[in-house]
């Protein structure tokens, strides 16, 4: 049996990730290894996406080197996770073998790329436009967030409200959004056979809906219910197909849009994406969105059924 490596990107603690992990031990015990990511914790984390891509892009490759029967790879990742995963595999593309088929797609780090999921993660940043729901939507307090967040955060938060622009370079999560220099963001991304966000649709003060779900404010659906029992807190699926730079700016040519957002939005819809939007609005502690979707704790376990929905679709 083809073995693959499902690896976790979330950088606060090896224990965030321990139900997902269990889950998916336990129901493809023949189908994957399963490692998470130990080089990225507690205050490791406000070292920069870049930083904690390197962390991570270093750690992938150890463990490749420690299991050779390994010959696909998924990479799920929760919150800036999510981000620093982006930056990993940029580091850790493969240019196609073949220069002469031009639908070739290259591997990560010689492995077929399969999955590439993330949970809740602020894929344009945490910069103004309510992308923040902790701050309200209110202008002036996005402002001031905007300025003082590296005091916090230091340099992820500046990566986060795009505040890192220097000597010309644009922001690192604009940079993101496409091959730049030696990193192949968006080639490495089209590699996968699959890319999922899964967003919190309200309830998350931390990561808002649109920046989770690569959306704009006028493409966020609308939703009543759950879309299947099973699932209770899955509340709307949809395919995002690959659209031209062309096309994306047609979309929005009579939107009220912020530029440096807008072409984060374009460049990461260079590739499709399935998208699954989750709802916490009836659970007691949906204060806790942000974590319950991970289920990050045993005690709030509500968010199983999203681990469920990501095993069962799960590529293997």
């Amino acid at each position: 049996v083809d073995r693959r490596m499902l690896a976790s990107a979330r950088p606060d603690s090896t224990n965030d990730w321990q139900y997902a992990a269990n889950e998916f031990v336990k129901q493809l015990p023949d189908d994957v290894i399963v490692h998470c990511s130990e080089k990225n914790m507690n205050t490791l984390t406000l070292d920069g996406v870049d930083v904690m891509g390197e962390r991570l892009a270093d750690e992938v490759l150890d463990v490749i080197s420690r299991k050779p029967e390994l010959t696909k790879i998924s990479f799920l990742a929760h919150s800036v996770g999510g981000l620093v995963a982006r930056y990993a595999i940029a580091k850790l593309y493969r240019h196609p073998n073949s220069t002469f088929d031009s639908k070739a797609e290259g591997t990560i780090c010689g492995l077929e790329a399969v999955n590439f999921i993330t949970v809740a993660t602020p894929h344009l940043g945490s910069r103004g436009n309510k992308q923040v729901p902790l701050l309200f939507g209110f202008i002036t307090i996005e402002k001031v967030a905007s300025r003082v967040i590296h005091w916090i955060f230091r340099r992820t938060g500046r990566h986060l409200f795009l505040t890192d622009s220097a000597e010309g370079e644009p922001p690192l999560l604009q940079r993101m959004v496409e091959d730049y220099g030696n990193l192949y963001f968006i080639s490495a991304l089209r590699a996968f056979k699959r890319r999922v966000a899964y967003a919190n649709a309200g309830c998350d003060h931390i990561v808002g809906w649109r920046t989770s779900s690569i959306r704009r404010n006028t493409e966020l659906p609308k939703w009543e219910e759950s879309v299947c029992e099973k699932y209770p807190h899955i509340v709307h699926e949809e395919y995002s197909e690959e659209i031209s730079d062309e096309k994306c700016q047609d979309l929005a040519a009579d939107c009220d849009f912020d530029l440096l957002e807008e072409k984060m939005v374009t460049g990461l819809r260079r590739v499709s994406w399935e998208k699954v939007d989750v709802s916490f609005h009836t659970s007691m502690r949906s204060f806790a969105a942000h974590s319950i979707i991970q289920v990050k704790y045993a005690f709030m376990n509500e968010g199983a059924d999203v681990i469920q929905h990501i095993i069962d679709h799960f590529q293997l």
